[in-house]
């Protein structure tokens, strides 16, 4: 089962912080959730039994 971890705003900012999870390991997908305004937001999913490490990288790897 897919969950969000992340939402990114920009196409090219999801495309990075994909890239930087899929190099630590990860099995990491985007997806895009909406428009405000002039921003695309895209959810940063991952399976669920990697959430809680995918969060820890992303701290690590200055993502959040």
């Amino acid at each position: 089962m897919w969950t969000t971890v992340h939402m990114a705003i920009g196409h090219d900012k999801a495309l990075e912080i994909q890239r930087l999870l899929k190099k630590e390991g990860f099995i990491v997908k985007i997806k895009f959730f909406s428009k405000e305004g002039g921003e695309e937001l895209y959810e940063i999913l991952s399976t669920a039994f990697e959430a809680e490490d995918i969060q820890e990288a992303m701290i690590e790897l200055g993502i959040i």
